[in-house]
């Protein structure tokens, strides 16, 4: 737990002086002050993640966590849990969604193995960092032990410092998981105090009835785990999933290395507020990349005071999300740094 604790302890607000002076030179670009919007907003914001005045994100890496989930034995997947491993064989042949977006940005995919159920040999791409094969059946007892939590969680802060080493500006979190928008639906009820029905949605396409079964899954597991609710890692150990342990490492990680990174949808939410309740402060340095078709999921981020970048009616995983969204930091910070300012460009301001 040594690693985890450290970077609770290392995770700062953002540089504010900076984000102050980034404020004033997009005030002073040629453009009426504010007629960039979110563009702006989002400069200003890297620009204190990063404490400089003109970042550029150069190499950009999705990491996508990969685990299988117990609760898959109660019917509240359409997919069988056989489709976890046989998706990752498909990211590492470039043949999902999130190789072909990734491929268009511009960026790397990482794939870790962190709780798949099945054996993987040595596979060019495949960081293999299994704690074990799949989260238990929260129906039955926790998901994870707590020990196997942090494991988890400081694998995500291990690729976050891996990823600084070789270079990468700007990271994305994705999952692949049969079975884990169950885990999420539940980590959104303990940790806001929401109901069963109100996030609870089709996952990767169940029929109203199997809906309804779910809900009752997701209730039968809350009241299990009650009296854990009170403290976050408990509750991640209860009711979460080894990917999602893993994204929130990942995201603490960013956090206290001051590196940009996005969250993707649904699931990867899930993980994002893991990290917060384990450290607040890290709600600073997230960047929402989308609104997820997922049941629940605007709710949500109402809950913590979120507005997505973008609203494209996806429901994937994988990051794709979060990679879109990449496309939209490369465009706000070419305007911050590229763009003329009045002076420069000896444009009158306005009277």
């Amino acid at each position: 737990m040594e690693l985890l604790n450290q970077t609770l302890k290392n995770i700062r607000g953002l540089n504010s002086e900076i984000m102050e002076q980034a404020k004033a030179h997009q005030d002073n670009l040629t453009k009426p002050k504010g007629s960039l919007g979110r563009l702006e907003e989002l400069a200003v914001k890297i620009c204190g993640i990063r404490g400089e005045l003109h970042p550029k994100l150069s190499k950009k890496r999705v990491v996508v966590f990969a685990g299988d989930h117990g609760v898959v034995s109660q019917g509240v997947s359409a997919y069988p849990k056989e489709v976890t491993s046989q998706m990752i064989y498909n990211f590492l042949n470039q043949g999902a969604g999130i190789n072909a977006i990734a491929s268009a940005v511009g960026a790397e995919v990482e794939v870790v193995d962190i709780g798949v159920d099945y054996d993987f040999p040595d596979l060019p791409g495949l960081v293999k960092r299994k704690i074990r094969k799949g989260a238990r059946d929260f129906t039955q007892e926790p998901a994870l032990t707590m020990e196997e939590t942090i494991q988890a969680i400081e694998v995500g802060i291990e690729r976050i410092k891996k990823a600084k080493q070789e270079g990468v500006d700007i990271i994305a979190g994705g999952d692949m998981g049969i079975g884990n928008t169950t885990s999420a639906s539940l980590l959104f009820c303990a940790y806001l105090g929401l109901k069963p029905e109100q996030v609870v949605g089709s996952g990767t396409g169940l029929a109203p009835d199997k809906i309804k079964h779910k809900i009752k899954v997701v209730e039968k597991a809350l009241k299990l785990h009650q009296e854990v609710f009170s403290d976050p890692l408990k509750t991640l150990a209860s009711l979460g999933g080894l990917e999602i342990a893993g994204l929130a490492g990942l995201f603490l990680g960013a956090g206290e290395e001051r590196m940009v990174v996005l969250v993707d949808g649904f699931i990867a939410t899930a993980g994002a507020l893991s990290a917060i309740k384990l450290c607040p402060m890290t709600s600073e340095h997230l960047i929402f990349s989308h609104l997820s078709e997922e049941a629940g999921h605007k709710l949500v981020l109402e809950k913590i005071s979120v507005n997505p970048l973008l609203d494209l009616k996806m429901r994937l995983g994988e990051g794709t999300g979060a990679c879109l969204a990449m496309g939209i930091i490369d465009s706000a910070l070419a305007c911050h740094n590229k763009m003329a300012t009045f002076t420069t460009a000896k444009v009158s301001e306005k009277i």
